[in-house]
């Protein structure tokens, strides 16, 4: 007889990506593991077996994103309000309104990447004068991609920024006629502007930090998430802003698997810095909830190709060569995986050259080396990749800045951006993510909508057929593919005997909806290492239970998470043209105007909203 069953999950239709038995309506989990699958009857039961009734809702392994900004995202994420998926511009600027009058002095309002002008009704950015006419007196510093950030008056004035402060290198402060700021920031050639603009702000306190972390970890939960691989980022410095995440592990308060890299934060002290950490830190030092990845995004800032597609392509300085293989043979040389951001195939050319020779005296076979993004990469350099023992770790960048790469290259160019098939293809290890919080959406659905539709979030058709995923395989990428980056390969990310119980029960089945319904898809169950870290609706007993907000001021308050639309809400839209009288009603449980919006047409024409 089989050993006593914590948790029974029945009567569900259960995606187990596990070969040799990839569908079922029977898990059962024995402490942290999945024990048995389709044989609940073989296991014993007792008085705290837990059973637990699927009602034929579809079940997928617990999503895994190998790119996302956690760490640095958790400690902001009570601070930020959130534009993700609001579906119209007038909506979004009633919420900044709104966030603006109850943010205390000398606290920010910021909305801080994850949106796009496209996925408005009204097709375009907010302007300055809008900005501050809704928010005369709090800062507000908008975050545009990596291309450029809006502020208010208030927020010029809490920079310090006049009419005298110069242009910092790579950046532009964009002046009205007789000089002054007009609130417009813009990166050129990358984004350092925009988070040293967004670094003045003030922080919350630690006590604050931690709440902030643990809603964050909550909100990724509800979208299916049980692991990341936090990718570093600018101002995250090791080990200062990783101490709330550590003191959430080492209180057992985890509900994510965490895999962090190390990213440098010192232009030309990039070596000095791996050096040091590597004495303090190893590969795969820690346990299944958190642990030392390796090194990067970040290696050398010479080798920073940010992508913003309203600009032309940057061109990285000659020493980019030195400075990336002094830093590489250190990391190969005592095997340290680590990971690149890559974005353009000219530079992507440029660093497989300095992969190239070190691998002559320091392979990198099995070092499980990755770059991140890839959007051009070419057929040569992919066969590169793979001769190097590498991977890539794709993300949709492109949902929310496929319109603007069109605009500049081409749809013809756009096609293979990035060449997703053709990796599959040629057997590159690929793992999936969004590389959120800053430029795209941490929503992993919007990604999976992203690679099996070939559509932005403003419904541009980027990809041919031949190019796109089908669910089954883009639901792969997001699970047993991320765990290359992490060497965790059959250690999780399928349903499967011996491997870890994460999992996710979905609103609507991902494999049967229409398509355009994978974007609103959420977990109403998450369970990681066999215990439900988040449950609503006929699971809600489950749930761990709702956190506190701090500070009660919080956007969470009143705008929790990535938009959603209550469906038993009444809903009278307008689609926020100017020559419509704006009239709606409030939803119960969000105290927000909801929209439902109709197909979108040209500005000019005739109104296309539905009003229910």
């Amino acid at each position: 007889m089989k050993p006593i069953a914590d948790l029974i999950l029945e009567k569900g239709k259960i995606t187990t990506l596990d070969p040799r038995h990839p569908s079922a309506t029977e898990a059962v989990i024995v402490g942290d593991k999945i024990a048995g699958i389709d044989n609940a009857a073989e296991f014993q039961r007792g008085p705290q077996t837990k059973v637990v009734d699927l009602r034929g809702r579809r079940v997928i392994p617990g999503l895994y994103d190998s790119h996302l900004h956690v760490i640095r995202g958790g400690l902001n994420y009570n601070l930020e309000l959130r534009w993700e998926g609001v579906p119209s511009l007038s909506l979004a600027l009633q919420m900044l309104r709104e966030q603006a009058a109850r943010t205390p002095a000398p606290q920010w309002v910021r909305v801080v990447g994850g949106w796009t002008e496209f996925q408005f009704a009204e097709r375009r950015m907010p302007t300055l004068e809008e900005v501050n006419a809704v928010a005369p007196d709090t800062p507000v510093f908008i975050l545009h991609l990596y291309c450029r950030a809006l502020l208010n008056g208030a927020a010029l004035k809490a920079c310090g920024y006049t009419k005298d402060t110069p242009n910092p290198p790579g950046g532009e402060i964009v002046r009205d006629k007789k000089g002054n700021p007009t609130g417009m920031l813009i990166a050129r050639p990358n984004a350092t502007i925009l988070y040293s603009t967004l670094a003045k702000g003030p922080k919350l306190p630690p006590e604050y930090q931690y709440n902030s972390t643990r809603h964050f970890m909550r909100e990724l939960n509800r979208l299916g998430l049980t692991s990341v691989c936090d990718a570093g980022g600018g101002y995250q410095n090791y080990p200062e802003d990783y101490e709330i995440i550590q003191q959430l592990h080492q209180r057992g308060e985890m509900t994510l698997r965490i895999a962090y890299n190390l990213f440098t934060q010192k232009p030309g002290g990039e070596y000095e810095d791996f050096v040091r950490w590597s004495k303090v830190v190893k590969p795969d030092q820690g346990d299944d909830y958190f642990r030392c990845n390796g090194a990067g995004e970040m290696l050398v800032f010479s080798a920073a190709d940010f992508e913003d597609f309203l600009e032309p392509r940057p061109d990285l300085p000659e020493k980019l060569e030195n400075e990336l293989e002094r830093v590489v043979g250190f990391l190969a040389e005592n095997r340290w995986p680590f990971r690149l951001h890559a974005t353009y195939e000219e530079s992507i050319g440029r660093f497989l050259n300095i992969f190239e020779k070190v691998n002559r005296h320091a392979p990198l076979d099995g070092l499980h080396w990755f770059f991140d993004h890839c959007e051009t990469i070419s057929d040569r350099n992919l066969e590169r990749v793979r001769a190097l023992g590498g991977g890539i770790a794709v993300q949709h960048r492109m949902a929310y800045q496929g319109e603007y790469f069109v605009d500049r290259y081409g749809e013809q160019a756009a096609q293979r951006t990035p060449p997703l098939r053709r990796m599959l293809e040629m057997g590159i290890p690929v793992g999936a993510g969004t590389d959120a919080t800053r430029v795209a959406s941490y929503n992993p659905f919007v990604s999976l909508y992203w690679m099996t539709t070939g559509k932005t979030v403003g419904g541009l058709r980027l990809y041919p057929d031949s190019a796109l995923l089908s669910r089954e395989e883009a639901l792969r990428l997001y699970t047993q593919g991320s765990t290359w980056m992490s060497r965790e390969g059959g250690k999780r990310g399928a349903i499967a005997e011996g491997q870890l119980a994460d999992l996710a029960v979905l609103t609507a089945d991902y494999f049967s909806i229409p398509e355009e319904e994978i974007k609103s898809l959420e977990s109403v169950l998450t369970i990681l290492g066999g215990k439900p870290v988040y449950a609503v609706e006929e699971f809600k007993p489950l749930d761990p239970g709702e956190l506190p907000v701090m500070p009660d001021w919080s956007p969470v308050h009143q705008y929790p998470g990535y938009w959603r639309q209550d469906a038993d809400s009444q809903v009278h839209g307008c689609c926020g043209h100017e020559h419509h009288e704006e009239r709606f009603v409030r939803s119960d449980s969000l105290n927000l105007p909801q929209w439902i919006l109709g197909p979108r047409g040209p500005l000019d024409g005739g109104c296309e909203c539905f009003a229910f």
